[in-house]
């Protein structure tokens, strides 16, 4: 058993916030496909749950944590009545929404690759199932409202390589036996500061060498995954 990051309290805590802002996000995303309110529901339990539960069937962590916290379900319903009633408004603070679920980014993908590990799997694949605990539940709502996964985009800011690299620490820690609350707690800030970094300075990875394509290039207004 590895050191925890915070006190079980404030660990359960900060989840519930990073779930409540990944729900949003989803709500968001289903009223802008003029979704009814139960649609919205179902794509913010699937983007606030949606990599912890991938992540937990993957390692055998049966019933997943999001069938067994109450907390768990309760706070994306929570967050669809928000939008449901104040969507307007949810809207203008998009920026303070971005900041929130980028510190959510960092907390999940660390999480994530520490107990993957912990149920067994190697370092490689706990750092890959990190990751999907922290981009899954996006994938998945992408998916559920008919869009191209912005994973998937290249004209999206980097959200998945912030994951990995916060992943990938995070086993090199466990690697080297440096596991301990402060290089948990720098892994989660590198994590949470590139995923800033690329939003500010809307960076994006590369498309393939001299790229040929009659794909229309087309700017999407940006929305967080």
């Amino acid at each position: 058993m590895y050191p925890q990051l915070f006190s079980p309290g404030v660990q359960h805590t900060l989840e519930l916030v990073g779930i409540f802002v990944f729900a949003m996000s989803g709500a968001l995303l289903a009223v802008r496909k003029n979704f009814d309110v139960f649609g919205m529901a179902v794509l913010a339990e699937v983007t606030a749950l949606g990599g912890g539960l991938i992540r937990d069937v993957v390692i055998g962590a049966v019933p997943p944590v999001a069938f067994t916290d109450l907390g768990f379900f309760l706070t994306p319903l929570a967050a669809t009545a928000l939008v449901f009633f104040l969507h307007p408004q949810v809207e203008r603070i998009q920026i303070a929404v971005n900041v929130f679920d980028a510190a959510g980014l960092g907390l999940f993908c660390v999480a994530g690759t520490l107990k993957a590990y912990e149920y067994g799997l190697g370092l490689t694949a706990s750092a890959t199932l990190g990751m999907a605990t922290a981009v899954g539940g996006g994938v998945l709502r992408d998916m559920l409202a008919n869009e191209v996964p912005s994973l998937l985009r290249w004209d999206r800011d980097l959200y998945a390589v912030p994951a990995v690299v916060g992943s990938a620490m995070a086993a090199v820690c466990i690697k080297l036996d440096a596991l301990t609350p402060a290089t948990m707690g720098l892994a989660v800030m590198v994590a949470f500061v590139l995923r800033l970094l690329a939003m500010r300075y809307h960076w994006r990875a590369p498309r393939a060498w001299h790229r040929r394509s009659t794909v229309k290039e087309v700017q999407p207004e940006e929305v967080a995954v």
